[in-house]
């Protein structure tokens, strides 16, 4: 464990958020998935908490760790080289079962449901790659898989609003012939009902409280850029396209925070970036949310993450990608109050409430 620095006083109402995990990626092939877990009331990081939890699993959490989430009170890490979701409890971190899914990507839940993006085949980089990828509908209860839907190649990012999914389909593995559809199922009936064309190569996808839907795209890494778009459910229409570079997103209330850690082929180099948007205005209000200059000692931002409640913001640092990154917390200020190193490729957050 690692002191680093309490949420706040003890009567803090931040105490709701009893404190977060951190999933590391880990490189792929290195079997180095690792959760960490930040105990707000007492300031202490603890890194591999899942190891310490769970001495008994010979592989640990397995290779890639690519989506988290808490959902009632079970903790989800979908591995996504190991082809699982590993299923923990999320107050004590100890492991109850896994499910199986081929090349899973991301996750959402609706209901009794998880949903998980797959790319059902290989890892492969091929243009003419065959395999449309799925979503897979696991009853949480049992963690069977009940049904599936396909939709486009190598799906990715997916939301949920209504009664409805929304998938963003990469067609990652096919370069240079992207992907540039969205996916629309409808969840009683879990079938495709509509397609959307957004952008090329597109990623993550998250629902606001306005009836819109907002999905990156990633571009070609060589003349088309990324972008973010905007798509209005009940006008079934893009509404905003924003030149923005989205490595990792997160909406708290009507704002989106982005980290941007953007790649070009014809420069061979990357592009640090950070904004905030506003999902009512559609417009950039930020060009940071950074605001004391530290945000020059982060050189790979990687995730970003905001406490629902003390609004604090977390940024991970994958720094070169094979040792251990770091975990920078900021004040809602944008001034930094700590960091402590994490585990391989730091990537994703998940807060814990009582």
């Amino acid at each position: 464990m690692t002191p680093v620095e309490p949420s706040g006083p003890a009567d803090d109402p931040s105490r709701a958020v009893v404190g977060f995990y951190l999933l590391n990626e880990g490189n792929m092939g290195s079997n180095k998935a690792t959760l960490d877990f930040y105990d707000a009331a007492s300031g202490t990081y603890t890194r591999n908490i899942y190891g310490a939890a769970n001495p008994s699993v010979a592989k640990e959490l397995g290779d890639v760790g690519n989506d988290l989430a808490i959902y009632g009170s079970r903790l989800y890490a979908l591995i996504n080289c190991s082809n699982k979701i590993e299923i923990m409890d999320a107050a004590t971190c100890r492991r109850i079962g896994q499910v199986n899914i081929p090349n899973c990507r991301f996750m959402a839940f609706d209901g009794p449901y998880l949903y998980v993006t797959s790319y059902a085949g290989p890892v492969v980089i091929d243009p003419d790659y065959k395999q449309l990828g799925y979503v897979a509908k696991v009853d949480t209860a049992t963690m069977e898989v009940v049904a599936t839907a396909t939709v486009g190649f190598q799906p990715d990012g997916i939301a949920v609003s209504g009664r409805r999914l929304y998938v963003a389909n990469s067609g990652g593995y096919m370069a240079p012939h992207y992907e540039r559809t969205m996916s629309v199922i409808d969840i009683p009936e879990f079938r495709v009902v509509d397609t959307v064309d957004i952008g090329l190569n597109l990623g993550l996808v998250l629902a606001d409280n306005c009836g819109q839907i907002w999905v990156a795209s990633r571009g070609n890494l060589y003349d088309i850029g990324p972008r973010l778009y905007c798509y209005d459910i009940a006008a079934r229409e893009i509404v905003a396209d924003l030149e923005i570079s989205v490595g990792d997103m997160w909406l708290d209330d009507d704002l989106i925070y982005i980290v941007g850690n953007e790649w070009s082929n014809v420069t061979m180099k990357n592009t640090v970036s950070y904004a905030v948007v506003d999902v009512r205005s559609h417009k950039k209000v930020a060009d940071s949310f950074i605001t004391d200059g530290t945000e020059t000692r982060i050189s790979k931002p990687y995730g970003v993450a905001v406490d629902p409640v003390s609004k604090d913001i977390y940024v991970t640092d994958g720094r070169n990608y094979v040792n251990p990154g770091d975990i920078y917390c900021f004040a809602p200020d944008g001034t930094l109050r700590w960091t402590t190193p994490t585990g391989d490729i730091p990537a994703h957050i998940a807060f814990l409430r009582k």
